[in-house]
């Protein structure tokens, strides 16, 4: 809408002194003339903005034009500046409205608590987009349109349709009741109903997004966190799951309890490995999982998984053979 964005051309003043036309539109997410349209708007609204020419130009505020935000103490005022951060909002399409929010909460602020709580978020670090080992968080890009039509159905409590498109299959057109949404580790999921049934959609896999007008079926408060945790429970005991013996360097042991559904069974053997039964979702997570570990681990059974490992390392070997 014009008028937050107007809002948030002041703050932008307020906060840097002075802006081009270039950097404001960059920011803002405008063109450059629809930059100046709105500072024609401000100033016959009366606010003090005016124009520097030259090579340093740009636009900027008189001094004193502000507004402030009390009762916030130091942590509080933090705790904001590093919630804005964090990519749950860019994932369900908010990452424009979040910072703007943030534009609007430090300039409120009083000079002094202003500067602290600025210079203190700066040490604070959430979320970044890779770890130590320099592997990237797996975040998923879901456009913006369907990721509002989506939002506004969950909101409003109609029902929704979607084209989806589950793993090894062509899109395709359902309808469902929308529960709520939820992002882990990047990754962006709708609880929702189809049929009476619980049904999980991944964002990433829906390519188009219509709100109805028809309401939703669905009970009129609910409990997020749990509907997830049943439902991840639900995930991890269904399918063809795969029980695999297996020896285990004990320096990898928080590793396979990241990536198999259970560990059990467990006991050292005499030169120091770890004796254990693991489960996995199916077979290619049981192939994927003992692969990642590398020579950390031994798959003991069954057998055509041992097959599977010794294939792969073969190719791999062959692969490395010859001279480059």
């Amino acid at each position: 809408m014009r008028a937050d964005r107007l809002v948030s051309l002041v703050l932008l003043l307020r906060q840097h002194g002075r802006l081009s036309a270039t950097a404001l539109a960059r920011e803002l997410e405008v063109t450059p003339r629809t930059v100046l349209r709105d500072v024609e708007a401000l100033s016959a609204a009366g606010v003090p903005v005016y124009a520097e020419r030259g090579r340093n130009g740009g636009f900027a505020l008189l001094p004193g034009f502000r507004t402030e935000l009390t009762g916030l103490n130091h942590d509080e005022a933090l705790a904001l500046l590093v919630a804005g951060s964090r990519r749950g909002a860019q994932m369900f399409g908010l990452g424009t409205a979040l910072a703007s929010a943030m534009r609007k909460v430090v300039d409120a602020l009083p000079e002094e608590q202003r500067a602290v709580a600025a210079g203190a978020a700066r040490r604070l670090l959430v979320d970044p987009e890779t770890d130590l080992l320099a592997r990237r968080e797996a975040a998923e890009e879901v456009p913006d349109a369907v990721v509002s039509e989506i939002r506004r159905a969950v909101f409003s409590g109609h029902r929704l349709r979607i084209r989806y498109a589950a793993v090894d299959q062509k899109p395709k057109w359902r309808t469902v009741d929308p529960v709520g949404l939820v992002t882990v580790r990047g990754q962006g999921y709708l609880l929702a109903a189809r049929e009476g049934e619980d049904r999980t959609y991944r964002l990433s896999r829906i390519a188009a997004a219509q709100e109805t007008a028809e309401s939703a079926e669905r009970a009129d408060r609910v409990d997020l966190a749990r509907a997830w945790q049943d439902r991840s429970t639900q995930f991890r005991t269904g399918g063809d799951q795969v029980a695999v013996l297996l020896r285990l360097d004990p320096a990898r042991r928080k590793e396979l309890a990241g990536t198999a559904l259970a560990v059990f069974g467990e006991e050292a053997d005499e030169d120091g490995l770890l004796r254990l039964e693991a489960t996995f979702q199916d077979a290619r997570h049981a192939v994927w999982a003992l692969w990642q570990l590398g020579p950390g681990a031994e798959a003991l059974s069954p057998q055509w998984l041992r097959d599977s490992l010794r294939e792969r390392a073969a190719a791999l070997a062959a692969r490395y053979a010859a001279p480059s």
